[in-house]
């Protein structure tokens, strides 16, 4: 049987939203960073390639894209964990703690 200390409970539910607001401000930066990257890349190529000083396959390049996120995709549900449910149910404060600190600080940052 699991036992359910309420003071572990909070602990791991603020520990968890702690870490998880932390990661959630540092990926929405990250995320606009890599965004303006890409986009100036992006621009540099399409500028380029006006100018004839460089010649773009746009859509191996998009398909390249495609394949990379199927790979990655299915990859994920290959292995099945043992004891689903008593693993479930060990993380499921700090995983609320986590989910609500990184939408926190996904929103804020």
């Amino acid at each position: 049987m699991v036992e359910i200390g309420f003071q572990q409970i909070g602990l791991e539910l603020g520990t968890g939203a702690v870490i998880g607001g932390l990661i959630g401000f540092t990926a929405k930066k990250v995320a606009k960073v890599i965004a303006v990257l890409v986009g100036l890349q992006l621009a540099l190529f399409k500028f380029l390639e006006s100018r004839e000083i460089l010649s773009v396959d746009w859509s191996r390049l998009s398909a390249g894209l495609v394949n990379a996120s199927e790979t990655a995709g299915g990859a994920a549900t290959a292995n099945q964990p043992p004891g689903l449910v008593t693993s479930f149910l060990s993380v499921i404060p700090v995983s609320a703690g986590f989910t609500g600190g990184f939408l926190l600080g996904f929103r804020r940052g």
